[in-house]
């Protein structure tokens, strides 16, 4: 299933590999040639799926800090957004292709190939939190699943690792109230990977568009309800221009992680040192990109209520029952395929293991916010 090579990509890489390893070499025997020739940088071409303007370009950016620092310079991250090159969704492809050599993306952008994709960002909701995944990725088998998908299955010319595990994902943005399973019936509602099959069994019509495009959707009536992340990137591209009540909570997408993807080739023709840079940068801007998400998720909360006139709701305890319903269905339909039960009877074993030494070990964290800030939380 593996794609022709673009001859091109094939050529730069070559001269990369040999500018990277041999140009001492050529500095050696050419004396008239500047020494500077033999630091030149390797360029990497990362496209994200973001907008310039929202913040996981920000996050972005701190991963190419990180990388360009701690490679003393001889790694130089030419950083695009969506659509510089492709579209927010055919980022896989084109890392795959060689078109780029490396992306910030999520798994579910690339559900179409399998929807297996999205086990690794938003799949049944177990009891884990992100945290509790990205461990499992790391340390519970996940990464090893990943790869059989990836490089066995579908044939796809790449590394992928995982980054800054996400808060759980608001259920949306509504122009009125929604409180029961019933009220959503017949909403017309933005979501991606297997949120989609999910909320279509709770009897609402999805439509799958990357971030950029669902404040168009919204005002050209093609959606009238919508998810997306998180309230800084909400608010980024105008949610509260087209709704005014934002929903909490969720079991839709609760324990997704950042993916960066890099192109087989390109990583291996890499000195192993610059490989080690840009693999152990990702965990290193996970750290700063979720200090970074905590500060600013928060503030543009606080703005879209004070300053937007949006009123935050904590999702019902019916809708999310109603949420872990459609994922015991749907479940039953997704074992039916043998890599697809492989993956959730690891997650499963996982959740169970070490959920249970998180769920008991921790305090009840709203019992304390309410002691120093009485009457904010509304759980």
């Amino acid at each position: 299933m593996t794609a022709t090579r673009d001859t091109g990509a094939m050529n730069r890489r070559s001269f990369l590999r040999k500018g990277a390893l041999g140009g001492a070499a050529a500095a050696a025997t050419t004396l008239a040639a500047p020494a500077v020739l033999a630091q030149a940088p390797v360029v990497v071409k990362m496209q994200t799926s973001w907008p310039a303007s929202d913040i996981w370009m920000d996050f972005a950016r701190e991963y190419v800090t990180r990388v360009e620092e701690m490679s003393g310079g001889r790694l130089k991250i030419d950083l695009l957004p969506a659509g510089a090159v492709v579209g927010a969704f055919q980022v896989m492809d084109a890392v795959h292709d060689g078109v780029l050599d490396a992306a910030h993306t999520v798994p579910v952008y690339w559900y179409g190939k399998s929807k297996a994709a999205s086990f690794f960002g938003t799949g049944p909701v177990f009891g884990g939190s992100a945290t509790t995944m990205l461990a499992w990725f790391y340390q519970g088998g996940g990464k090893e699943l990943y790869q059989e998908l990836t490089q066995q299955i579908l044939g796809l010319n790449v590394y992928g690792f995982m980054g800054m595990p996400m808060p759980a994902q608001p259920f949306g943005w509504f122009k009125g109230e929604v409180n029961t399973v019933a009220d959503l019936q017949g909403f017309k509602y933005r979501t991606v990977g297997l949120a989609a099959d999910l909320l279509q069994g709770m009897g609402m019509s999805v439509a799958q568009l990357p971030g950029g495009e669902i404040v168009p959707a919204m005002e050209r009536g093609v959606i009238d309800a919508f998810e997306f992340n998180n309230p800084s990137s909400d608010k980024r591209f105008g949610a509260q221009d087209v709704a005014k009540n934002y929903y909490l909570s969720s079991y839709h997408q609760a324990s997704e992680s950042f993916e960066f993807l890099f192109n087989k080739d390109f990583m291996d023709d890499l000195a192993p040192d610059l490989q080690a840079i840009l693999k152990y940068g990702v965990e290193a801007s996970a750290t700063s990109n979720l200090a970074l998400a905590m500060r600013e998720y928060s503030t543009d909360l606080q703005k879209l209520q004070d300053e937007n006139g949006v009123k935050v709701h904590r999702t019902s305890k019916e809708i999310l029952a109603g949420q872990l319903e459609a994922w015991d269905k749907l479940i039953v339909e997704l074992e039916k395929d043998a890599f697809n039960k492989k993956v959730m009877d690891s997650q499963r074993a996982w959740v169970e293991k070490v959920a249970y030494y998180e769920l008991m070990n921790a305090p009840d964290l709203g019992l304390a916010y309410d002691h120093y800030f009485p009457g904010k939380l509304k759980l």
